[in-house]
């Protein structure tokens, strides 16, 4: 997917929130199948440009609550994945969805430190990251949605049909941009 060039806000002014990078999202068994195989590596990026700019870095992780999921605490699919790096200038856990409903308090964080809005990059597309951005922008945030630092997993449809990745990231740009974000690529924030 081709995203136009966009006129960004003044990328000092935005955390970069790295959303449930975590290895436990690598079991294929368990989510499905992934697209974005570049998705780490356009992580890495952002995290670089934000670190050697002195932005703010938010590092999310979800502490999941279901009965054998890999992402629950203590396991070793909770720990973050290698690209995520270095310590944040804050770490929110949560086990919802949102980011903004963990803890510490996200929105109340980014006030705290004078910022505008939120770069969102991470896993998964359609899911944490999606509703991430959607909570952003109600709460009145600037939120770029870094779609090409995401990555989503197939899925099965309630009709029982196989919905892809591919489609599933689609819809969540074309859900997002416009309405709650702006969808960029990693290229026009680096």
């Amino acid at each position: 997917m081709r995203i136009p060039d966009a006129e960004l806000p003044n990328l000092d002014r935005l955390a970069l929130v790295v959303v449930d990078v975590q290895r436990g999202l690598d079991d294929a068994a368990y989510w499905g199948e992934r697209d974005n195989p570049r998705c780490e590596a356009n992580i890495a990026a952002l995290l670089d440009a934000w670190r050697s700019r002195e932005r703010p870095v938010v590092f999310v992780r979800h502490d999941s609550t279901e009965p054998g999921s890999p992402l629950r605490p203590g396991q070793p699919g909770n720990d973050f994945k290698e690209v995520v790096a270095g310590a944040p200038d804050l770490l929110v856990t949560k086990s919802v969805n949102s980011a903004f409903h963990g803890a510490p308090d996200l929105d109340g964080w980014l006030g705290e430190q004078g910022l505008e809005g939120l770069v969102i990059c991470g896993i998964s597309t359609n899911q944490c990251c999606e509703t991430t951005a959607r909570v952003g922008g109600n709460l009145g945030h600037t939120v770029l949605f870094a779609l090409d630092a995401t990555h989503a997993s197939d899925r099965t449809a309630p009709d029982g049909t196989r919905v892809t990745a591919d489609e599933l990231t689609r819809m969540t740009a074309t859900n997002l941009h416009g309405e709650f974000a702006t969808v960029v690529r990693t290229d026009q924030l680096v």
